[in-house]
């Protein structure tokens, strides 16, 4: 996640302190998890694009003051559903 914050935001560090990091790196992690358990297959050129959506919601939302894990978490996942990303379609059994 620190290279995703660190792409699209520069210098985090000077934002959050290392307790900060820690929440908003599990929020980012509980996010991904709940994307891959979801079922949902993303084209190999686009993980990276949801990754980034994840950890960019939660940024904001961060320097907004929100610190709760799991709004973070839902936020994050909101916002990636409110995208205009396309899945792979499930393969038919």
């Amino acid at each position: 996640m620190r290279r995703l914050l660190a792409q699209d935001f520069g210098v985090f560090d000077q934002v959050f302190d290392a307790d900060d990091m820690q929440i908003l790196a599990g929020a980012f992690d509980k996010a991904w998890e709940a994307v891959r358990a979801s079922g949902v297959i993303y084209p190999d050129d686009k993980v990276e694009l949801v990754r980034s959506i994840l950890a960019k919601h939660i940024i904001a939302a961060a320097k907004d003051g929100e610190r709760d894990h799991g709004r973070l978490r839902d936020g994050a996942l909101r916002a990636l559903a409110q995208s205009n990303l396309r899945s792979v379609p499930r393969p038919l059994r």
